[in-house]
């Protein structure tokens, strides 16, 4: 994964200039990135501290031991990201953001879907990013300004976290992929040894007696388990892949990046998450804590408070950082005319927005988190279904029939639509909620009519998704390379 010191120096003189690009592809004479950046990007995306409360799901609503959990969480975000990886290929082969892509694959117009799924997936990440850091701010108040936690009692203090963090993440996102790949590798370092830091003291609250106590879950509960957290990892990423891995040199191996992503993003995410599921052996409060920064804290020694709140605003940033540029991206490809950099402001402040909801207005937090990832992963992984099972045969993408929305574009099939892939799509979401449960047993928001099911009962409702859509693509004749009727089925 290492990178040689002619890429570091152009890496560095690059992160100096406002990336101008848009969402055209990028000529194979400016692509000079290779895995090892990707590597860096990933794993600075997955060091928050979102992990923990993810990992404490896993004991105490999935009623898994802990040793269950950590084979659950390394299933879960090192295979769900080896498929971000897969995705990210079409990246390096076409040049372009993963749903201007897509183009290709359902049309001109019938893409509109799909990448106003993802914008949500995009926005909903953010606005939790924002609300949680939002909280370790306030809790750093707390200890500087004696001022209480709670948030609703200080809501002008809250809106000025909020607002501090979202300039933070524009500050990064809005100068582009030069900017956004040098900070992700270099603030890595500082946050993920304050994150060892951390966990090397909350592995000392750990109530090792309950940990050995717990008697093993069955099976399906761990299958479950593992949908939980793939849904909440690696899926949520998937359609972002391409987006920063268009500037890959094409020399890079498919396998290379399938690595970088998996072993980016797996390392911080097993950690994490087998130390949530620690934690939550001894207190399952924290999976439904309204304020899991605070929760986590209490765990802590009172000097550690600092070094801690720290961690858990700078992995967030991180991981703001990466969605918010791939989020600006989706915005152009849904076809609103601005420039990059004011795509993303424009979407910042919807989740700025989104924050004071959750903070200010909504009773919890964590609830609608689970109910909001679940019920995107459906659209999503049907999404990714469709759009994989077209790499195999795709290798090139006509760049200028990507930027063309008329119907004069090499991608406008019918009107706009390329049904094999649209009703793919379509079909397999359907499918998908009918086996889908989203939200607590106790009070869930959605139930599928076959949610009891074994399929469903073991959270597979996005594993019924993906094969519809990716058997239901090939079935319609998407993969076939022949006569151009052929392709606009």
């Amino acid at each position: 994964m290492a990178t040689t010191s002619t890429e570091t120096g152009v890496a560095a003189r690059a992160a100096g200039a406002m990336e101008t690009r848009g969402i055209e592809p990028v000529p194979a004479a400016e692509r000079a990135g290779r895995p090892g950046q990707l590597f860096w990007v990933w794993f600075a995306a997955n060091i928050s501290i979102l992990g923990l409360p993810l990992g404490a799901t896993l004991v105490a609503v999935q009623g898994l031991t802990v040793w269950q959990a950590v084979l659950v969480a390394a299933v879960g975000s090192v295979g769900s990201f080896a498929i971000v990886g897969a995705v990210s290929i079409a990246g390096r082969r076409g040049g372009a953001p993963g749903l201007t892509l897509s183009r290709a694959v359902f049309g001109a117009r019938g893409n509109i879907g799909p990448t106003a799924v993802s914008l949500i997936s995009r926005l909903g990440w953010e606005t939790v990013n924002t609300t949680t850091a939002a909280f370790a701010l306030l809790s750093l108040a707390t200890i500087l300004f004696g001022t209480s936690p709670t948030a609703k009692q200080h809501p002008v203090l809250t809106v000025v976290c909020i607002v501090v963090f979202e300039l933070c993440t524009v500050a990064v996102s809005g100068l582009g992929h030069a900017v956004l790949v040098a900070v992700q590798r270099w603030a890595t370092w500082v946050f993920g040894a304050l994150n060892l830091l951390v966990g090397g003291f909350l592995v000392a609250t750990i109530s090792w007696s309950s940990v050995a106590a717990a008697h093993p879950a069955p099976v399906g509960a761990m299958i479950a388990g593992v949908g939980v957290i793939a849904a909440g990892t690696g899926i949520g990423w998937a359609n972002a892949s391409a987006d920063i891995a268009r500037y890959q040199a094409p020399s890079v191996r498919a396998g290379s990046l399938v690595l970088s992503a998996a072993a980016g993003a797996g390392i911080p995410l097993v950690l994490l998450i087998s130390l949530g599921s620690m934690l939550a052996a001894g207190d399952p409060s924290l999976a439904a804590a309204g304020d899991p920064v605070a929760a986590i804290r209490a765990m802590l020694p009172g000097w550690m408070a600092v070094p801690y709140l720290l961690a858990a605003f700078g992995g967030l940033l991180l991981s703001n950082h990466l969605s918010v540029y791939s989020a600006g991206l989706t915005t152009l490809t849904l076809g609103i005319r601005v420039r990059r950099v004011y795509a993303v402001v424009l979407d910042v402040v919807v989740t700025f927005v989104g924050s004071i909801y959750f903070i200010l207005v909504a009773d919890g937090f964590y609830t609608p988190f689970i109910a909001f990832i679940s019920l995107l992963a459906v659209p999503i992984t049907a999404w990714v279904g469709v759009f994989t099972c077209d790499m195999l045969r795709r290798r090139t993408y006509d760049p200028d029939a990507l930027m063309d929305t008329g119907r004069s574009s090499g991608y406008w099939y019918r009107g706009g639509v390329r049904p094999s892939a649209v009703v793919a799509w379509a079909v397999a979401i359907v499918v998908g909620y009918l086996f889908t449960t989203a939200g607590p047993s106790d009070g869930a928001w959605f139930t599928g009519p076959l949610a009891d099911t074994w399929f469903g009962h073991n959270g597979l409702g996005w594993v019924v998704t993906f094969v519809i859509a990716a058997g239901g693509y090939a079935a319609l004749g998407g993969t076939r390379v022949g006569s151009a009727a052929a392709a606009r089925r």
